[in-house]
């Protein structure tokens, strides 16, 4: 048995023992949440425009959030229960169909997709004081490592973290991931660097701080370490200013990030154990040591309906970004983390424009447009640089009132362009969703 597997079974002995205890029953949230995702991917630069995907899925996400037992320790217990039920085929995989399955759904042994696909996680809990410990499956949203929910159902990870808050205008995270159920995936899978690496990790370390110096200026700063690949740091202000009639958000963020254990080796990196560097005369992507500084700024003006935004990103040293990436669909935290691409190459530079608006004042609310363009230049390549670049559009609209009072549409809309190892590609994303309490 693993620890996390007997910490959990402590967790569900002291939670039978109690679970009549005021709080925990009585405090407890159920929710069903129905997304039905339709995908539709068109990659442009193959032999006669094949390897596309149309693909077509019902999910159900299931999350229950129980209370606390009484008492100066309170335990608790979360759970999720994810299905995914196919609605189109997407393909059947052979050579004579150019559309490829494998977007949302899980692929049998014949390369079909399957028809349906789930998942689940229990998380125990227990809080004393302003400090939280939580152990089983986790959906972190850091700056070093965040889940995925791009698709039918959200990424899943599975280990221990601790949260506290004792300090006033202060937060103290620490945890450890052990292996992750991916968003298109119901199999326990280990942890990896993206791109060329061919071995996982089964050990990340992280643990940061989030101090409100004022109600408008946020400082971070967060450690991550994927056992035998990397050590990242981060340093993170976000700032809230008002400027004539609106206001001005600044976004700064500086990624630090260098090589750990076997990365740090030649005999380590035989063995896969690599990071992204250039691209090669092959145009295939070398596998090299962790070594890379990764900064940005987002600055978005907002005024009335209107928000404008301008951004930088620019990525330094031998290697790409280093993130969690399991390869079934991966989140960074980045500006240029968008629909299709990353912009995270080793060496690229990345301009970012953006324009949303909102309609409520002209008699549509819950209605909102943004589109947003991003261009990349300077990745690291034999021969010269390269560049690329991606267009976003995507409309929601959430209705405000009526029985279906919360139904979501969002349609997303995005080409990516360039002449790096991407494939040139156009997508579209049509999304329905609604949460429904249960408890």
């Amino acid at each position: 048995m693993n620890k996390s597997s007997l910490a959990l079974a402590v967790a569900f002995g002291v939670l039978a023992q109690q679970a009549g205890a005021a709080g925990f029953i009585e405090d407890s949230k159920a929710t069903l949440g129905l997304r039905n995702f339709y995908y539709d991917l068109n990659t442009k630069d193959t032999a006669n425009n094949s390897s596309e995907a149309n693909e077509w899925g019902q999910g159900f996400i299931f999350n229950y959030t129980s209370g606390y037992t009484a008492g100066t320790v309170g335990f608790g217990l979360d759970a999720v229960g994810l299905l995914g039920v196919k609605l189109d085929a997407g393909g059947d995989g052979d050579s004579t169909d150019s559309r490829k399955p494998g977007q949302l759904f899980p692929l049998d042994s014949d390369g079909t997709a399957v028809d349906d696909y789930s998942k689940a996680g229990v998380t125990g809990k227990v809080r004393l004081s302003k400090t939280e410990g939580r152990i089983g499956t986790l959906q972190p949203k850091l700056p070093v490592v965040t889940f995925n929910d791009g698709r039918l159902l959200p990424q899943l990870f599975e280990g221990g973290q601790v949260t506290s808050s004792e300090i006033d205008n202060l937060t103290l995270t620490a945890g450890q991931l052990e292996h992750t159920k991916t968003r298109s995936s119901t199999d326990d899978v280990g942890l990896r660097i993206a791109g060329t690496s061919s071995v996982d990790s089964n050990k990340f370390y992280y643990g940061g701080a989030d101090y409100k110096i004022s109600k408008d200026l946020l400082a971070q700063y967060y450690y991550g370490e994927l056992d035998n690949f990397y050590q990242q740091h981060f340093l993170g202000l976000t700032h809230n200013l008002a400027v004539g009639p609106g206001a001005l958000k600044s976004d700064l963020r500086y990624f630090h990030s260098g090589s750990d254990g076997k990365n740090g080796s030649v005999a380590g990196r035989d063995e896969g154990f690599l990071s992204q560097g250039e691209i090669n005369a092959a145009n295939k992507v070398t596998g090299v040591e962790v070594d890379n500084d990764t900064w940005s700024a987002l600055f978005t003006y907002t005024l009335g309906s209107h928000a404008l935004s301008a951004g930088y990103q620019q990525v330094s040293g031998d290697s790409a970004f280093p993130f969690l990436n399991q390869g079934d669909g991966s989140t960074a935290y980045l500006i240029t983390d968008r629909q299709i691409g990353k912009f995270l190459s080793a060496g690229e530079r990345t301009w970012l424009a953006e324009y949303g608006y909102d309609f409520t004042k002209v008699g549509a609310p819950g209605l909102k447009a943004i589109v947003t363009y991003l261009s990349g230049d300077n990745v690291d390549a034999v021969g010269g640089d390269r560049k690329e670049w991606e267009r976003d559009f995507r409309l929601d609209y959430t209705l405000q009132d009526g029985a279906l009072k919360g139904l979501g549409v969002s349609w997303r809309n995005a080409s990516l362009r360039g002449n790096t190892t991407a494939n040139d590609q156009d997508e579209n994303r049509l999304i329905v969703s609604y949460t429904l309490p249960i408890l």
